[in-house]
Parts: C-alpha cells; structure tokens; sequence
C-alpha cells in the first residue's frame, strides 16, 4: 500500500509540474510562453526575466518528469522544491489562498515534494536513484541557486497584489480587458 500511496502522489504531483513548466516554456495548454512569462518574471525582480522563466520552466519539466517517472530520486523533488520556494514567495502579496491568487498551491506542492524527498520514492520506479553524494551535493547546489534567487527577489519591489476575482498568475501578462490591480 505504501508503494501505491507514493506512486500515486509521485504522478499526481510530477506530471502537474511537468505541465505547469511546458506551460511556461511552449505556452501550451493554456500557459503563457516564454515571452510572457519572462515580462512577468522581469515585473517581480527576476531579470533577465526570459532566461529566468526559461530556467523555472525547464526545472519545473524536468522535476516533474524525474518525479513521475521515479528516476534519479531524489533530483526531481529537489528540483520542484527549489521551484516551489521561490514561486509560493512570488505569490505572498496575495495571502496565503488561491483563490486570491496566493501562495498555498505552490506551498502544498513543496510540501509534497518535500515528503518525496524524505521517503523516498518508493519500489515503483522506472531507474536508479541517484548516489548518496551526488545527491548531497545537487540538493546543497540547488539550496544556493534558490537561496540566491529568492534574496534577489526579497529585495526586489514586491509585486503588488491582484484583486481580479480570479486566480492571478505573475508569470501572465494582465489581459487588456482585465481591470488594473489597485
């Protein structure tokens, strides 16, 4: 039963991330593309924005893919939690809830990812996991990356909160017929 439950969550949460990421970079799907997720990236102080989302969504496909597929555990919840740290602090001038557009989806994601990473991913799995200290080395490579990202954006003018009644998405350019956020 164990096996089944991290399976299930290993699918469930890597092929969203996996989308969420060929969103960002093919704009597939209903995601915005890369153009448009960089000029959101570049409005909350991750510039050079295009390289910026490019990078997020790229972390985000291959996270999502490693997760699912159970293969070099633990490089993809690694990846999907540096991903998801910085994305539930892009989202925290919207509150803690979704429907305002705040930071619960990405901070139940890192949650998920995280107890990924501490179980393991279980005997259903398509290869090997990674050596012990390569692993200890990607997961401290990826802490820096995101550590230095999200002070980058820390100090950054934080995004102002979107008040549409929708559920807002900073890597989206706000349609034309969209009412500014006040």
């Amino acid at each position: 039963m164990r096996n089944m439950a991290l399976l299930g969550t290993r699918l469930v949460l890597g092929s969203y991330l996996a989308v969420h990421g060929a969103q960002k970079l093919f704009g597939i799907l209903g995601g915005p593309g890369l153009d448009k997720a960089g000029a959101g990236f570049d409005r909350i102080g991750l510039s050079p924005g295009k390289q910026m989302a490019a990078a997020a969504g790229i972390t985000e496909l291959a996270g999502g893919v490693l997760t699912a597929a159970g293969v070099a555990d633990p490089a993809g919840p690694l990846a999907i939690m540096g991903a998801m740290s910085i994305a539930a602090v892009t989202h925290r001038a919207n509150g803690p809830l979704s429907a305002k557009g705040g930071f619960e989806l990405p901070l139940t994601n890192l949650a998920a990812a995280t107890a990924l990473l501490a179980t393991g991913t279980g005997k259903f799995r398509l290869g090997p996991a990674l050596p012990r200290p390569l692993a200890a080395v990607a997961g401290a490579g990826g802490a820096l990356v995101a550590a230095g990202l999200l002070t980058k954006m820390l100090t950054a003018k934080p995004p102002a909160p979107a008040h549409t009644g929708s559920q807002p998405d900073p890597e989206r350019e706000p349609s034309p017929e969209a009412p500014a956020a006040k």
